[in-house]
């Protein structure tokens, strides 16, 4: 199981999102509030942000746990950005440790993390890995059910199917096929699109249009709304719309 965020908005320190709220990622690596599966998020973390004009958002990703990496505290206060994405990182059973197997994972424009599991990893996950290309099957960048679901939304996008398209699609494709928790969050810096299967997502509301998603709140304050179990968000600074799945 992981933790993730995703921000679009005004300009914010990359630490106003992950690591100064009292509740928020950072802490959410060993204390996590609402995590059901799991303890603590110890294996790998990553941020990607958006630099002004230029859609390829960059990474960070470390192997260790977000609390260990002392260069991140100075990259995460002096660097800004109007969206991202971070996620800390507790490894499924029999997948990839390192820094390649750490949310999120970037194609082009596109960020995406997974928080979740899928059963069977890797022996019964035959028929998921039938629906790519084999050339997409070559180029995981991890060997993890997480990787997986991304080529499988990576797949989608590439076809031309929307942000939110590519999530529904993909956790149907995905939970015909095997049990699996996937709570997937999306995001292009434009827009963000999450779904809920199996674990908890909040929303909230910002200053001139600002949107926060995440795992759990990051706070105690108000604003914070869940989203339903087994849904679809899409967000962007003008609306937020949350759909069944």
């Amino acid at each position: 199981m992981c933790r993730h965020v995703a921000y679009i908005g005004g300009p914010l320190a990359l630490r106003d999102v992950v690591v100064t709220p009292e509740f928020g990622l950072y802490r959410q690596s060993w204390a996590p509030r609402m995590q059901q599966y799991g303890t603590v998020n110890a294996d790998g973390f990553g941020v990607g942000w958006y630099a002004e004009g230029d859609p390829v958002p960059a990474r960070y990703r470390r192997a260790g746990p977000i609390w260990a990496d002392a260069s991140f505290a100075d990259l995460a206060r002096v660097v800004r950005t109007r969206a991202l994405l971070a996620a800390v990182r507790s490894a499924t059973e029999g997948c990839a440790p390192g820094e390649a197997a750490a949310a999120p994972f970037g194609t082009d424009q596109w960020l995406f993390s997974h928080n979740g599991a899928v059963s069977g990893w890797p022996d019964g996950l035959g028929k998921l890995a039938e629906l790519l290309p084999p050339a997409d099957l070559l180029a995981l960048e991890a060997r993890s059910d997480s990787a997986l679901v991304w080529a499988l939304v990576l797949h989608r996008l590439r076809a031309g199917a929307g942000p939110g398209e590519a999530l529904a699609t993909t956790v149907a494709d995905v939970s015909a096929r095997t049990p699996a928790r996937l709570n997937l969050l999306l995001t292009d810096g434009v827009t963000i699109a999450a779904t809920t299967w199996g674990d908890t997502l909040f929303h909230r509301p910002g200053p001139g249009g600002a949107v926060l998603v995440a795992s759990e709140p990051a706070d105690d304050g108000p604003g914070w709304v869940p989203v339903p179990d087994r849904s679809l968000l899409l967000a962007t600074t003008e609306s937020v719309t949350v759909t069944p799945l």
